[in-house]
């Protein structure tokens, strides 16, 4: 494990890649960057980081020595909602699908630039970390805290990833908006989001589990819109 001195949350990133040379030349670019790094070469050595660091993001390689990055990803996802990066040698959309599924923010596939990663990772802390203006927004019984990035249903707190968080603050500030595939990626996401317009779909999809199916009506030949639960 590497890590540099200045522990500010904001700036603490996890690298999880067991290649040695691919470790260490993201660990120095985004130290010159001005963040802080650990690094891992395992999975079960990222979760032990994870649970003892106040970390702001997690850059994951898929192909590990011991449990596999969806593994780690659904594992980190029972307990947080840190953005996630995967990295992969192939993305095909079902590779994708099922990232998204077990609760990834972003891909990145292999070889990829350090200018990119950088890029992403400006994108995806930008998304997820930006304070909102309202507080808080109550639809039936569902609660959004907007300011803290949590959501209860009926007192009950709902484990969502930043992503599906996303998706449903945009339905619930638009509640009688009706939104194609990409204008939800356009608003939620924005536009360095550099997956399939159907990856909205697998985040619709866990949403509606979490939630309730009645909340997310599906407007055929169109795209979504709040149900607000009626």
């Amino acid at each position: 494990m590497k890590v540099t001195k200045n522990m500010q949350k904001s700036k603490n990133i996890l690298i999880v890649e067991d290649e040695p040379k691919i470790a260490d030349s993201v660990s120095a670019y985004l130290i010159s960057k001005g963040f802080n790094v650990f690094t891992a070469q395992t999975g079960n050595e990222a979760l032990n980081i994870f649970r003892k660091e106040n970390l702001a993001l997690i850059i994951l390689d898929l192909m590990l020595p011991d449990i596999s990055g969806e593994s780690v990803c659904e594992q980190v996802r029972k307990q947080s909602r840190i953005p996630i990066i995967m990295l992969t040698a192939k993305v095909t959309e079902d590779d994708m699908f099922k990232g998204f599924s077990f609760g990834a923010d972003d891909y990145i596939k292999k070889p990829f630039s350090l200018k990119e990663l950088h890029a992403r990772v400006l994108a995806v802390l930008r998304r997820t970390t930006q304070e909102p203006l309202v507080s808080k927004i109550t639809l039936g019984d569902i609660i959004i805290d907007l300011a803290a990035m949590q959501a209860t249903k009926n007192g009950v707190s709902l484990s969502l990833t930043p992503n599906e968080f996303r998706l449903l603050e945009v339905f619930v500030k638009y509640p009688d908006r009706t939104f194609t595939r990409e204008k939800l990626i356009d608003i939620a996401f924005g536009e360095n989001f550099d997956g399939f317009d159907r990856t909205i779909d697998s985040h619709i999809k866990n949403l509606r589990q979490k939630i309730g199916k009645e909340y997310i009506i599906t407007v055929h030949g169109f795209g979504y819109k709040f149900g607000g639960g009626q």
